[in-house]
C-alpha cells in the first residue's frame, strides 16, 4: 500500500508538471542509483538490527523538518510522551532520527540535537527504506519505525502542563538574544508580543518550489495583517513591543509606531531570532500557523484567531480563542456554533470544503481582535475580573462545542478543555453560542 501510494503520487506530479518535473525526478532517481553502495551496506546492518531485537530494539524515523509547526510541535510531544512512557517500548531501546530534505530552521535543528539523536539522512534513510520494504513484503508491523506522537501535534494527554520544555538556550545563546533586543532599542526586561498572521507566502514561494506540491488548500486560514494593527497599537500603549513574525510574507505591516516592528521584513530576521522571540515573548497572537508551535513548546500564552473551530488548540489554560465569522453564501446569515458543525465545516481542512458547503469566512473586525488581546494581557497579568455571566457563557460555549464534536473524534483531537473563548465576543454574541 505504501509503495502504491508513492507511485501514484509521483505519477500525478509528473502528469501535472510535465517535462520539467519528469527531469527533476529523473535526476533524483540517478542520485538514488549512486547511493546503491550505501543501500547494499545497509542490508547487513539491518539484518544485525533484526537479530539483536529480542535484547535491544533499535528504532528510527524521519523528522518533519520542512515545516516548523510539525518540526517543533510533533517533536516536543514525542519527548513528552517519552517522559510519560506513552506508546513507548517496554524493552530496552534506542531511537534515532534523520532530517527531511528541506530544513525550515537551522537553530531548531541545533537545539533538538541536544535532546534527541539525529543522524545524517544518507546513513539512516537507506536503513529505514529497506526496513519498510522488508516489513511491507512480509506484511508484518514495523516495530523499528518510531511512531509519531499519538495524534501528531495534538496534546490530547495535556502533557505540556506536566513537563518542562525539552529544549532551551545555552548561556551564550541567551546573551546573543538579549544583545540583539538591545540593538533594536528594547530596554532590558522590556515586554514584547509576537504577532503571526498567516499568509501563503512561505508555502508558495519556498516549499512549493522544492516539493512540487500545491498548498493553496490552506488559504482559508490566511488573514490580513493590517487588521491587527489596532490590537498592536493597543498593546504598545500598554507598554509592549510587538514583533510581526513570518518568512517570505506577502504584505508589509502598516504602522509608524516605533514599538511595532515588522520583523518579518527586516534585516534582523534570522532562524535564531525566530526561536528566541517565540520562546521569550509575553504572549503570541496567531491565526494558527507553523510559527505558533514555538511559543507552544516553550509554554508561552497564545491568543488564537482559529479556524477550523473544531481543531482549535484548547488543552491549555494559557490559550485564548476567537474564530472567524462563518457566513452562508446564499442567506448571508452568520452561522452559530451548532450551524458551523451541521454545515460540515467545523473540521474542514481545505478551502474547497468551505466552498462546497457554501460557507464564506469573514475576518474578525479590528475591534474584535483588539478586545481579544486586551483580555489576554489582563488575564496573564492577573487583572482580568471574570463575572458570573462570563463563567456561564464559557460553560455554555464549551458544552455545546463538546456536543457538536461528539461524533467527530473529540478524543483524537482534544484533551481536557482548559482554554477560554473571548469573553467580550461571547458577551456580544450570546445567540452565536447555540
Amino acid at each position: 500500500m505504501y509503495f502504491k501510494k508513492l507511485f501514484i503520487k509521483h505519477f500525478l506530479q509528473i502528469k501535472k508538471g510535465g517535462i520539467k518535473v519528469f527531469l527533476k525526478k529523473l535526476l533524483s532517481l540517478f542520485f538514488i542509483f549512486f547511493q546503491l553502495p550505501i543501500y547494499l551496506i545497509s542490508i547487513p546492518i539491518f539484518i544485525i538490527i533484526i537479530l539483536i531485537r529480542p535484547w535491544y530494539l533499535i528504532r528510527w524515523n524521519n523528522l518533519y523538518s520542512s515545516r516548523i509547526g510539525h518540526f517543533a510541535g510533533n517533536t516536543e510531544l514525542y519527548c513528552c510522551e517519552r517522559d510519560a512512557n506513552i506508546n513507548f517500548p517496554k524493552q530496552r531501546y534506542k531511537d534515532f532520527f534523520y532530517l527531511s530534505k528541506i530544513i525550515c530552521n537551522q537553530t531548531l535543528v541545533d537545539m533538538w540535537r541536544r535532546n534527541i539523536l539525529i543522524l545524517p539522512s544518507w546513513l539512516l534513510k537507506p536503513i529505514h527504506m529497506i526496513s519498510n520494504f522488508f516489513h511491507y513484503l512480509f506484511g508484518i508491523k514495523n516495530v523499528h519505525e518510531i511512531d509519531n506522537p499519538t495524534h501528531r501535534d495534538r496534546d490530547v494527554y495535556n502533557l505540556h502542563e506536566k513537563f518542562e520544555p525539552h529544549i532551551s538556550f545555552t548561556e551564550d545563546e541567551e546573551i546573543k538574544g538579549k544583545k540583539i533586543l538591545e540593538k533594536l532599542g528594547l530596554p532590558r526586561n522590556a515586554k514584547f508580543v509576537c504577532l503571526i498572521v498567516r499568509d501563503s507566502g512561505y508555502l508558495n514561494r519556498h516549499l512549493q518550489k522544492e516539493s512540487l506540491e500545491r498548498w493553496d488548500y490552506h488559504n482559508f486560514r490566511d488573514g490580513d495583517v493590517n487588521k491587527y494593527v489596532k490590537a498592536a497599537e493597543e498593546l504598545a500603549l500598554r507598554g509592549y513591543y510587538v514583533f510581526r513574525m513570518g518568512v517570505n510574507v506577502k504584505k508589509q505591516l502598516k504602522s509608524s509606531n516605533p514599538k511595532i516592528i515588522d520583523y518579518a521584513n527586516s534585516e534582523i530576521r534570522s532562524d535564531f531570532m525566530d526561536i528566541y522571540l517565540g520562546a521569550k515573548c509575553s504572549f503570541c497572537i496567531s491565526t494558527s500557523c507553523g510559527f505558533d508551535a514555538i511559543p507552544v513548546i516553550f509554554r508561552r500564552p497564545i491568543a488564537f484567531v482559529f479556524v477550523p473551530i473544531g481543531y482549535c488548540f484548547a488543552s491549555s489554560e494559557k490559550i485564548l480563542l476567537l474564530t472567524k465569522h462563518h457566513i452562508n453564501k446564499f442567506t448571508k446569515k452568520e452561522l452559530s456554533v451548532s450551524e458551523i458543525f451541521s454545515s460540515n465545516v467545523g473540521m474542514a481542512l481545505s478551502a474547497e470544503e468551505f466552498e462546497k458547503n457554501n460557507i464564506e469566512l469573514q475576518e474578525n473586525t479590528p475591534e474584535e481582535i483588539r478586545d481579544l488581546v486586551i483580555e489576554m494581557d489582563e488575564r496573564i497579568n492577573g487583572r482580568w475580573k471574570e463575572t458570573e455571566q462570563d463563567i456561564l457563557l464559557q460553560h455554555g460555549f464549551w458544552s455545546n462545542f463538546k456536543k457538536c464534536m461528539n461524533n467527530l473524534d473529540f478524543q483524537k483531537n482534544h484533551g481536557k478543555i482548559k482554554a477560554k473563548f473571548s469573553a467580550k465576543y461571547l458577551s456580544n454574541n450570546k445567540n452565536w453560542i447555540n
